[in-house]
């Protein structure tokens, strides 16, 4: 197939607004990671408490894309996207009207900004419906590049925060979502292609039949090491430049984006390789050299010059297993995709939320982050462990019964 054939083949203008409206969503999400060392020194948080914090938003993503899972199979993505997005711009501006002043309130703008987060159960949804399996990893690698948001995130929020206040910066986010949302009403459609709508009896009874595969299990833990080590790392980078090296907030803004930026943009990548030569050898070699990278930087100096090139490959890597395991995911559950985005999101939400919050303890415990790397490390063996385990099973079963597509 050409690339014409795939612009051919779904909605494009769905496909560009699913990109936007997650760019923007994710932006938003990862707020709190490149603001942590200035609003941290303002309310005297201890490293776990900062960890804790930066971590809150990606667990109540991780929740809430259970829970728009559910909204996008009974009520459409459009809708379900319209509503997340409402919430959050309402709630950036009451952060930004009433104001944040202990942790207690930080923690309630996190849960907010996971909202946003949710995002991934409607974007992703949006752009796969629309599109035949062929062309399932550039397209759900196009819409899920909109983690690039947390390349904005890190450039822009510390500058405005020296510039306005960190407090302002939340009222400021709100206008280039409002922005996208009036585009996303205009311009996006749901697939004629959606599943006849469920109860919730029949949605929850949904959930329990895919905890009940063994399949569901294990894309839960491949995303949550990718995607959870792309969003921890995130979360986590600006205050391992600051505290490490003694960076500015806006020096590490700089380093954390160009990290962030090299694993949205190998996204799309990804999802094309596996297409290519199959999302197994993709992943494979995915697991391999995230825990080869993930040990080295446990055991490295903290130094700039050789720290910055290990988590900019590491961040590639992950950005490229993100794309390989949303290449597979319809592959197998093509018909519940809205519960398995939810299911599998929720993973990696989950694993964001660990390797971010694990890293704060590790700091505060040991004074050095290095074990919370080298455990997530482990993980990354875990789960090339489960997929040589399950590789030969899927291409013998589900895998070889779809013409035509690598798995």
């Amino acid at each position: 197939m050409t690339d014409k054939s795939f612009w051919q083949s779904g909605h494009r203008p769905t496909l560009i607004m699913a990109f936007l409206y997650f760019d923007v969503a994710f932006m938003v999400w990862n707020l709190l990671g490149p603001l942590a060392p200035i609003f941290s020194k303002a309310l005297a948080l201890s490293p776990a408490q900062k960890g804790f914090i930066v971590a809150v938003p990606t667990l109540a993503g991780a929740v809430l894309r259970l829970v728009n899972g559910f909204l996008v199979d009974r009520i459409g993505q459009k809708v379900t996207g319209t509503i997340g997005q409402i919430i959050v711009i309402a709630g950036l501006i009451a952060a930004w009207h009433f104001g944040v002043s202990s942790m207690n309130g930080l923690i309630a703008v996190g849960i907010i900004l996971g909202f946003a987060g949710a995002s991934f159960a409607v974007a992703l949804p949006l752009a796969s419906r629309w599109y035949p399996p062929q062309h399932q990893g550039k397209a759900m690698g196009i819409a899920g590049m909109g983690n690039s948001g947390t390349v904005l995130a890190a450039i822009f929020a510390p500058l405005l925060a020296k510039a306005y206040g960190w407090e302002n910066v939340l009222g400021l986010a709100a206008i280039p979502v409002a922005i996208i949302f009036v585009a996303y009403l205009v311009f996006v459609k749901d697939s004629p292609h959606q599943p006849p709508a469920k109860s919730t009896g029949d949605y929850v009874k949904g959930y329990f039949k895919m905890l009940a595969d063994g399949d569901a299990w294990w894309f839960i833990l491949f995303y949550g090491v990718t995607f959870g080590g792309f969003v921890g790392l995130s979360g986590s980078l600006p205050s391992w430049y600051t505290g490490e090296l003694g960076f500015t907030p806006v020096q590490a803004g700089y380093a954390t984006a160009a990290c962030v930026f090299a694993g949205s943009l190998v996204r799309p990548m990804g999802g094309a390789l596996a297409d290519r030569i199959g999302g197994i050898k993709t992943l494979s070699a995915v697991y391999a050299l995230a825990a080869v990278l993930l040990v080295v930087i446990s055991q490295s100096p903290a130094s700039f010059t050789v720290m910055f090139p290990l988590f900019f490959l590491t961040m590639a890597t992950l950005g490229v297993g993100n794309g390989a395991v949303f290449q597979l995911v319809p592959q197998r559950f093509r018909h519940e995709i809205g519960v398995m985005t939810g299911l599998v999101g929720f993973g990696g939400g989950v694993g964001g939320f660990y390797l971010a919050s694990s890293l704060g303890l590790a700091k505060q415990w040991t004074g050095s982050m290095s074990s919370g790397f080298l455990i997530f490390a482990a993980l990354s063996v875990v789960a090339l462990a489960g997929l040589t385990g399950v590789k030969k099973r899927w291409r013998t079963t589900w895998g070889a019964a779809i013409s035509g597509v690598r798995i």
